[in-house]
């Protein structure tokens, strides 16, 4: 090959290298200096990362939680954290979009473990035997099937009609045990199931964001080796002393599992 035709190949190999690059910077630009929405239940509002804002109340907000990190580290032009305690797809509907518009950039939620009975199920898997626990666990699952999609397509569609220009990133929910390992409390059987149906959300949340153009964050590689049962679980087990933390993340859960899979896809 004559230099000449070298040259203009490496030109036009650098210019498209600096067209991509270019494109990838404006995208990041986009999320770090438009608008930040932080939505959904307690899994974003930061439940079981301690530090709460005082100002948030029952809804439990944390200034460890994944969305205040990310805000923390971009400084978007404009954060507003939403996401609370016990939410449903029905109480994000109701209460948590009025800050969403047109310079809405990102828009952050996990939404739909509330919907499927997840308080109850541990409650029920907890306190009663291995059977009534698969029991509980497969009505939520038929939940999920039958009603679940249905919720999240309302909440999808408000979030795009609210905020047209905004990138949106659906986050899953970790499983909760390390299998195969030595651990008290629930049996092997319960805690197999629970990651099942931990799985069996996911995937359903995970489709209905793909359907709408959304970015499914997938947070079960960046837990797995820091579930319950596992030496550094970055989740909390059992809480008797403060029941509504139990099986939420701590705060190495939201800054080790939850903000890089965030950073990762906004």
């Amino acid at each position: 090959m004559r230099r000449s035709r070298i040259t203009a190949y490496v030109t036009s190999l650098l210019l498209a290298t600096g067209l991509t690059l270019t494109g990838a910077a404006a995208t990041q630009a986009q999320a770090a200096t438009g608008g930040y929405v932080a939505l959904g239940d307690s899994y974003s509002s930061g439940v079981g990362a301690g530090s709460y804002i005082g100002s948030s109340g029952s809804c439990d907000r944390s200034t460890n939680a994944y969305p205040y990190l990310w805000n923390a580290a971009h400084s978007p032009s404009s954060f507003s954290f939403l996401a609370c305690s016990g939410a449903t797809t029905d109480d994000v509907l109701s209460g948590q979009l009025g800050t969403l518009g047109s310079s809405t950039a990102l828009v952050t939620l996990t939404i739909g473990g509330n919907d499927a009975g997840f308080a109850d199920v541990m409650t029920t898997c907890v306190l009663n035997s291995d059977s009534t626990c698969l029991s509980r666990i497969s009505t939520a699952e038929a939940y999920v099937d039958s009603t679940l999609p249905g919720k999240l397509d309302a909440v999808y569609d408000a979030i795009r009609a609210k905020a047209p220009n905004a990138r949106v990133v659906v986050l899953g929910y970790p499983r909760f045990y390390q299998l195969g390992t030595t651990c008290l409390g629930l049996s092997a059987t319960k805690r197999s199931a629970i990651n099942n149906a931990a799985d069996y959300i996911d995937t359903a949340i995970a489709k209905r964001a793909a359907d709408h153009g959304f970015t499914f964050g997938d947070v079960r590689s960046a837990f797995s080796a820091h579930e319950i049962c596992s030496g550094s679980s970055w989740l909390h087990s059992l809480n008797l002393l403060d029941v509504t933390e139990s099986y939420h993340p701590t705060a190495a859960g939201h800054s080790g599992g939850y903000l890089p899979v965030l950073t990762s896809n906004a």
